[in-house]
């Protein structure tokens, strides 16, 4: 059997939840060959997936798939699927793979899934579990075609070095005008060190925070914690945070270790961003704040004395 891993990348290195898709599709047996696209990508990362469980990396070195153009990254897919005899695709369920799977889907006649969040059960059949109702159920998808789809939730393989790096591959897609009829014309990139949808922990602060000038402990206690910095819609509606931070259900949603929410009450839409975290911590003043009932951890109390305490016992315990 033979696996294709679709792996993307950003600014030249290969983003995290693409690594756990390459550890899935190692997982699942049989030969791994993962494909990245342009000629961006540093290729000491393409090499070194290898280590994750990569049998095989090819590159499509063509500079217009620089540029994250669905169609043509379909179409070049769809073509590698062919020329390796590729029985399944795995992908990063995210804001390009959703799409491109879905396209590759038709074009190979395969069966598809997405939010898939552990390894498929084949005692009877092919299924796999997915999350759905944004994290608040999961339900049993049986994939009864030949060809097989794959698009898993992050945080739904576990990443180690199984392996050692691999030469990159070049691979000749056939790719022409019409592959290239939708442009991107801009990008408009969020900014910061960790960015919401790769962290590992995230640290958010709601209305409860009274302004943006007091923004600055949650900036201080996301240092300490190398986290990435989130908000709640009300808080990027009236522009006191960019929107690239509001986190929640029209918002990023984030599936970080470890999620910590400061002066949010925790409305539905912003649960419905969150409750894929691993864990909760909520710190509110008010009690009867809704989020309490879906945190795991939750300290009853005033933010401003108590984050600024938190800090503290971060910088002193290193």
């Amino acid at each position: 059997m033979t696996v294709l891993v679709f792996v993307e990348s950003a600014e030249g290195k290969i983003k995290k939840t693409s690594l756990e898709a390459v550890a899935y599709a190692a997982a699942l047996g049989g030969e791994v060959v993962a494909l990245a696209m342009g000629n961006e990508t540093d290729a000491t990362e393409l090499e070194a997936l290898g280590k994750y469980g990569a049998n095989k990396v090819l590159q499509i070195a063509d500079e217009r798939l620089n540029q994250g153009v669905i169609q043509a990254y379909s179409n070049a897919i769809a073509q590698v699927m062919t020329a390796v005899n590729a029985e399944i695709l795995v992908l990063a369920n995210s804001s390009l793979g959703n799409p491109v799977s879905a396209r590759v889907a038709i074009k190979q006649e395969a069966s598809l899934v997405s939010n898939v969040t552990e390894l498929p059960d084949t005692s009877n059949g092919f299924r796999v579990k997915r999350s759905i109702y944004t994290g608040k159920a999961f339900a049993n998808v049986e994939l009864t075609k030949a060809k097989k789809i794959i698009a898993i939730k992050k945080n739904a393989a576990e990443i180690k070095e199984i392996g050692q790096p691999v030469s990159v591959e070049s691979f000749e897609a056939q790719l022409n005008d019409d592959d290239f009829g939708a442009k991107i014309t801009s990008v408009d990139k969020a900014t910061g060190d960790i960015l919401l949808p790769e962290a590992e922990i995230v640290v958010s602060g709601g209305r409860g925070l009274k302004g943006p000038e007091n923004w600055g402990m949650i900036e201080d206690l996301a240092k300490e914690l190398i986290a990435a910095t989130g908000c709640s819609k009300p808080v990027s509606d009236v522009g006191w945070r960019p929107h690239h931070e509001h986190v929640g259900q029209t918002g990023v949603k984030v599936s970080p270790q470890l999620y910590i929410a400061v002066g949010i009450s925790g409305a539905i839409q912003h649960l419905a961003g969150v409750n894929s975290s691993k864990y909760i911590v909520v710190i509110n003043k008010d009690t009867e704040a809704p989020f309490f009932k879906a945190a795991d951890y939750g300290i009853a109390g005033d933010a401003f004395e108590i984050v600024p305490k938190l800090t503290e016992a971060l910088k002193a315990a290193k």
